[in-house]
């Protein structure tokens, strides 16, 4: 390496993020976002209509296993859509708008996070509970992915101000250090409340998705979406980010080999039932990353030809928030309370409705669309 080189490199580490705006809206980043509520429609679908015991074995494994996929490449994407779409924005004179939405857009998902927490608990739960759950004392399982959203985007309007001060180089290690903070917090026992331990780092008392635990995976979707708004318009350049994403896959994968050997059957079964999920653990976030990776780096190279031939799915992430809305609607109301199937059929039909489901889901957002488009 020449002396110029080196002191280009010493300086790219030094930079700050690009303000490049995107052009349109990326197709991959949909598609990438509805396979991930896809596979939680899934996962929620059949847990939410039948027992682990009544699963056959290629039911839990691989079908359920590889569900665990959805919560890294959820919680990235969104980090994806701020860093690709919000980031060039900080610092402009329209920056202080797209603030208020990012707020606005916080209460929102409270609001509906609120709302389904009562439609998963109504049947079959004291309302004491209920309360206490509207209160966060206790947490739902299946709608607490919209708790976590509800309090980043709180604070990720902030975070996005610093983020454009930050060096290459302090970016790149901010996942690392976010994930220090977090295991530092988890062994001081300093905590009063338990709630506001779960929401911050988690804990195993209480079933939520902490900040600071689940954090990283934000900042490593801030980085991508950059990377995105970077190759844009360099094919050559986008295919340096695919690689690097499809290289990420492989090294969480090699990790979640490491850590699983020899016992993998034991390992495969252990994701199919959430160990090591909540709060989360090396072996379990290895693999839920390595598939979120191979997931986002597959999206990226298939583009808008894949999105197209995907379209369904392309259509649910278009609206993650509508879809996730009416799958617990469904789920809750629809099959659960009035039709009685909770415990009650078996794992061939839950997985035929969770498909049905699926593909109704994205209907309803098209239907939606349409509806807002013509009056």
């Amino acid at each position: 390496m020449t002396q110029l080189s080196r002191a280009t490199s010493a300086l790219r580490l030094w930079s700050r993020p690009s303000a490049t705006p995107l052009s349109g809206r990326v197709d991959a980043i949909d598609l990438a976002r509805g396979v991930a509520v896809a596979l939680m429609i899934l996962s929620h679908g059949i847990r939410g209509l039948v027992e682990y015991d009544q699963m056959p074995e290629w039911g839990l494994v691989p079908l359920h296993m590889v569900t665990k996929f959805s919560s890294s490449l959820f919680i990235m994407v969104f980090g994806i859509a701020l860093g690709a779409a919000f980031l060039p924005r900080v610092g402009t004179d329209d920056w202080p708008r797209y603030r208020l939405k990012l707020f606005l857009t916080g209460f929102k998902v409270l609001f509906w996070y609120k709302v389904l927490t009562v439609i998963e608990l109504f049947d079959g739960v004291e309302p004491s509970l209920i309360v206490a759950a509207l209160l966060y004392e206790i947490f739902p399982s299946f709608v607490e992915v919209l708790g976590f959203y509800a309090i980043a985007l709180l604070w990720v309007p902030f975070f996005l101000s610093l983020w454009m001060r930050m060096p290459l180089w302090l970016r790149l290690l901010s996942p690392l250090l976010m994930v220090v903070l977090a295991e530092s917090l988890r062994a001081w026992d300093g905590f009063s409340s338990l709630p506001l331990k779960a929401i911050l780092i988690e804990d195993e008392e209480l079933y939520t998705w902490g900040q600071l635990t689940r954090g990283p995976l934000v900042l490593i979707g801030l980085l991508i979406g950059e990377g995105i708004r970077v190759t844009q318009d360099e094919w050559r350049l986008r295919l340096r980010l695919i690689g690097v994403l499809a290289g990420a896959g492989v090294l969480c994968a090699l990790v979640y080999g490491v850590l699983a050997f020899p016992e993998f059957q034991r390992s495969f079964y252990n994701l199919a039932y959430n160990v090591g999920k909540h709060p989360p653990q090396s072996e379990f976030m290895a693999f839920s990353m390595a598939g979120a990776f191979a997931i986002l780096a597959l999206a990226l190279l298939g583009g808008r030809a894949l999105a197209l031939l995907l379209k369904p799915i392309t259509i649910i992430g278009s609206n993650s928030l509508q879809a996730f809305i009416f799958h617990i609607v469904v789920i809750f109301v629809g099959f659960r309370f009035l039709l009685g199937f909770e415990s009650t059929i078996s794992y061939g039909y839950a997985l035929t409705l969770t498909l049905i489901l699926v593909f109704a889901t994205a209907l309803w957002i098209k239907t939606l669309e349409l509806f807002r488009r013509y009056t």
